[in-house]
């Protein structure tokens, strides 16, 4: 019998960024892949720039449960503004987090935490890791719009689930299958995506290029629970 997997997933950003695309992303990868998954995003105003969650469970066993992740044992912050501004509809960021759970910020340098957050991460024993997603989307992609990308292929990179390969046909199916438009917001984001890219496969070409990068950092700093796991049981 298969090692039961199964994460929590609470992610945070603001309007434009791509938030709920990203979990529907990493949702229809999961079950492309043929494990399961349920999400419920969480809009507030939808107004660029405003708060933006969305709440993902992904496990490559069954899932029952749908709504609201109070408990994660994995943040997702998408914007440093996230933490620093604290806009977010869940404050402090980090509420509810499992001990010893993971929390990806895109940043490419650590965030100053206050004296009583940086305690109480501690004490959680919070796993911090820093992807310049925004960065490896403005390289690669040469658009901001990508930073969403990175985020998802980090997670693949960090858990293996969604796989690559599903991944990648998760958002070939978001952009050229049009699986799901889940809102006015996104369906504009979409918009200004597709005008960026002439043709629908540079577009996926080049989210393909963060996608691939960005695995491959979390791979890189070590961060692979499956590479992980296999040195463990060796």
């Amino acid at each position: 019998m298969s090692e039961v997997k199964r994460y929590n997933i609470r992610m945070a950003g603001i309007g434009g960024q791509g938030v709920v695309t990203a979990s529907h992303i990493i949702s229809n990868g999961v079950v492309i892949s043929g494990g399961f998954s349920s999400l419920v995003p969480f809009f507030g105003s939808e107004k660029r720039n405003a708060p933006v969650e969305s709440y993902v469970r992904i496990s490559n066993q069954t899932i029952y449960e749908i709504g609201e992740i109070i408990f994660p044992n994995v943040l997702l912050i998408f914007h440093p503004s996230v933490i620093t501004l604290g806009k977010s509809y869940t404050m402090p960021f980090y509420t509810g987090l499992k001990q010893n759970g993971i929390i990806l910020i895109n940043s490419k340098k650590p965030i100053p935490f206050t004296r009583d957050e940086q305690r109480e991460l501690e004490e959680k024993e919070a796993r911090i890791y820093y992807l310049p997603a925004t960065e490896m989307a403005n390289e690669l992609a040469k658009t901001d719009l990508a930073t969403n990308m990175g985020m998802c292929g980090a997670i693949s990179g960090i858990f293996g689930l969604p796989d690559a390969e599903s991944l990648a046909a998760s958002v070939k199916d978001r952009f050229i299958g049009k699986g799901i438009v889940v809102s006015g917001g996104t369906a504009a984001l979409d918009s200004a995506i597709e005008k960026k890219f002439a043709k629908k496969q540079k577009l996926l070409e080049a989210n393909q290029k963060v996608l691939d990068a960005s695995i491959q950092y979390a791979i890189d700093q070590g961060w692979s629970e499956v590479q992980k796991t296999a040195k463990a049981t060796a």
